[in-house]
């Protein structure tokens, strides 16, 4: 079995989010559509399967990472904003379209919620087991 780290992100990415279409707990939500992923964007993402793209891309930081944030994801996922005269900066990406889908994650049971000396969630036995699965 190939680990997860050494194959290549896009398309290990884009197998893992085929395989979690099947799963009935992750849905898109209806206003996923109207809003930015971050304030840096100028416009929706425009990608069809946008949602389960990212929801493999946090997977995906959650086996690398161990425990993993909102806040923490909110920074990866975030870019330069243009200020048009001023100079650029950076910008976090957007939280509730992250916490919806550690949620739904849970809910499915592939993370788990952690209190220890780093607060955040981190991936169950049975996460563990359907990523390496993808990465065979």
């Amino acid at each position: 079995m190939a680990d997860i780290r050494t194959i290549e992100s896009q398309k290990y990415n884009s197998s893992l989010a085929e395989a979690l279409k099947k799963v009935k707990e992750l849905e898109k939500p209806d206003w996923l559509d109207f809003v930015k992923t971050s304030t840096h964007k100028k416009r929706p993402p425009a990608e069809e399967d946008f949602w389960f793209k990212r929801i493999a891309s946090i997977l995906r930081q959650i086996y690398i990472k161990g425990i993993v944030g909102v806040e923490r994801l909110r920074t990866r996922y975030g870019g330069r904003k243009n200020r048009g005269q001023k100079p650029p900066e950076f910008r976090k990406g957007a939280g509730k379209i992250i916490r919806v889908i550690l949620q739904q994650l849970e809910s499915a049971g592939l993370v788990e919620k952690v209190k220890e000396k780093r607060a955040g969630r981190r991936l169950t036995q049975k996460g563990r087991e359907f990523l390496e699965s993808i990465g065979k």
